[in-house]
C-alpha cells in the first residue's frame, strides 16, 4: 500500500526523496505497535526495544536514501524500480536487525 502512495505522490509532483521520507516516517512510527506486539511477541521493556527500534530504522532509512541517491540521482534509474527494489532490501535488513537486535528474546 505504502509502495502505490509513494507511486501517487510522487506522479504528483513530490520529489522521490521526500516522498520516501515522509512515508518510510509515518510507516516507522506505525510499525513499532505492530512489530512489537504481533510480529515478534516482544514482552521486554518499550522504552529500550523503542530507542533500539529507532536506531535501526535511522540505519534502514540511510540505505533507503542512498540506494535511491546512487541508483536515481547518479545513475539515472527510474525512481519508481529503484523504489520498488529498495523496498525489499530494507524490508529484508529491518526483519533480520528487529529480530536479532529490537525484539530478542531471552532464555528464561
Amino acid at each position: 500500500m505504502g509502495y502505490l502512495i509513494y507511486l501517487f505522490v510522487t506522479y504528483c509532483g513530490i520529489s522521490p526523496l521526500l516522498a520516501m521520507t515522509l512515508l518510510y516516517s509515518v510507516g516507522a512510527i506505525v510499525g513499532f505497535v505492530g512489530n512489537r506486539q504481533l510480529t515478534f511477541n516482544y514482552s521486554g521493556s518499550p522504552l529500550a526495544s523503542g530507542f533500539r527500534y529507532i536506531l535501526v530504522h535511522m540505519v534502514g532509512y540511510f540505505l533507503n536514501l542512498t540506494l535511491l541517491l546512487v541508483f536515481v540521482e547518479c545513475l539515472g534509474y527510474p525512481h519508481q524500480i529503484v523504489q520498488a527494489v529498495a523496498i525489499f532490501v530494507v524490508a529484508a535488513f529491518l526483519f533480520v536487525a528487529f529480530k536479532f537486535f529490537v525484539f530478542r528474546s531471552y532464555p528464561e
